[in-house]
């Protein structure tokens, strides 16, 4: 099979579950007794909150909002969750320091810190992005750790036959090896970060995608609800897509493995 057909194969894989999830949408929303919206409906819903401000914004600017809590909480999540993974995959002591802390620490929901970062933090734009932060953080200190140990020995034999030291075979093998694993790890963060950022966008707040939310729990109106869903779902998706194409650049040989 050609690349050509292969795409077009994809591509009509791909129309077909949305087409699928539109009949199933259709076909449950007018079931009786369903809180369901239709689609029409929906659309309808989100025209109106295109151009309609809810508490002093727009839907875009409530995309936004919630957006820049992810992105700022992913920024740090980033730098200090590769630096740790790296860590405790690489170094042994590391690993034995601070290895223990972080596997008591782990399996804490972030859901969880909320009441305690609310006490720490207020309900400001601080405590919203910790909780993100803390969301987004596990799943790159895993997926780093577990990158670096996965790295091929043979690598690292061949960097130190080709007199690399410690500090080499980790910025010049160890590294560019590992990232795959982050990519990964970066987008399974980035459900988690959006998942925590409407959890406390529903707890305190004035705008962002979670407060729209319990304002359409607030008033009934489930279209709204069902347009904010969507709306997140799509965000994640695009960024997925980025972080893919990100993947496939910057590691183009693990891109050509999974054709």
């Amino acid at each position: 099979m050609n690349d050509k057909i292969r795409k077009v194969l994809y591509g009509l894989l791909s129309v077909s579950a949305l087409a699928l999830f539109v009949v199933g949408w259709v076909a449950v929303s007018h079931m009786e007794g369903t809180m369901l919206p239709t689609p029409p409906a929906t659309f309808t819903r989100f025209i109106e909150v295109m151009s309609a401000p809810i508490s002093k914004a727009t839907l875009p600017v409530h995309i936004w909002v919630s957006l820049r809590r992810v992105l700022i909480a992913f920024v740090f999540a980033v730098t200090i969750g590769i630096s740790l993974g790296i860590g405790l995959g690489w170094s042994a002591k590391f690993n034995a320091f601070f290895g223990p802390l972080f596997e008591i620490i782990r399996p804490i929901p972030p859901i969880a810190w909320i009441p305690m970062i609310i006490i720490w933090f207020g309900i400001g734009e601080t405590a919203k992005i910790v909780i993100v932060f803390i969301g987004a953080f596990t799943s790159i200190v895993l997926n780093t750790s577990a990158g670096i140990r996965a790295i091929d020995p043979l690598l690292i034999s061949a960097g130190k036959a080709l007199g690399a030291n410690r500090r080499q075979l980790l910025i010049d093998v160890a590294f560019p090896a590992t990232i795959p694993a982050i990519l990964a790890g970066i987008r399974t963060a980035l459900s988690s970060g959006w998942m925590c950022v409407v959890a406390a966008e529903m707890i305190a707040a004035r705008q962002g995608v979670g407060f729209l939310i319990v304002r359409g729990q607030e008033s009934g109106d489930t279209a709204l609800i069902v347009v904010c869903m969507l709306a997140i779902g799509i965000v994640s998706a695009l960024l997925s897509t980025f972080l893919s194409k990100m993947e496939g650049v910057l590691c183009p040989w693990q891109f050509k493995k999974t054709k």
